[in-house]
């Protein structure tokens, strides 16, 4: 999947442009909006929180993830990720693999300047899975 996004994807990624200007970028700069949507329809949102102690921040992809557990949802359906400035932004390597925990969704980003919908696996064609290393059950929600 590689298409244009739909009124309703448009609108998601519209919410990750603008949450993205209230993450704690102090190092990078570069400041980050996600929203992911389960089953349920609603939107939950994250921004990236930086930290001294590099590696210890966290991706907006994965800030909203958790904000999604929390309400009780183990499924994903969508993820729109967008950078305040306008630049391309796709999620990471750690945020492809967290969020193929509960799913393949549609990712809705920005890509070569404009904003696309593209499927987990198109990102990351082999995820991690149980009976490859993983710890017992990873891997299997959402599947």
């Amino acid at each position: 999947m590689n298409r244009a996004p739909d009124l309703a994807e448009r609108l998601l990624f519209q919410e990750a442009v603008t949450i993205a200007p209230r993450a704690y970028a102090p190092y990078s700069g570069f400041a980050v909006g996600a929203v992911v949507v389960g089953p349920s329809g609603r939107s939950h949102h994250g921004v990236n929180v930086e930290n001294a102690s590099y590696p210890a921040g966290l991706c907006a992809e994965r800030a909203a993830l958790a904000a999604m557990i929390v309400f009780g949802e183990r499924s994903l359906r969508y993820v729109a990720v967008a950078a305040a400035d306008g630049q391309d932004c796709l999620p990471c390597g750690l945020c492809l693999q967290a969020l193929a925990e509960l799913g393949d969704p549609a990712i809705i980003a920005r890509v070569g300047g404009e904003v696309r919908v593209l499927s987990l696996r198109d990102l990351l064609t082999t995820p991690f899975a149980a009976g490859d290393g993983a710890p017992p059950g990873a891997g299997e929600a959402g599947r």
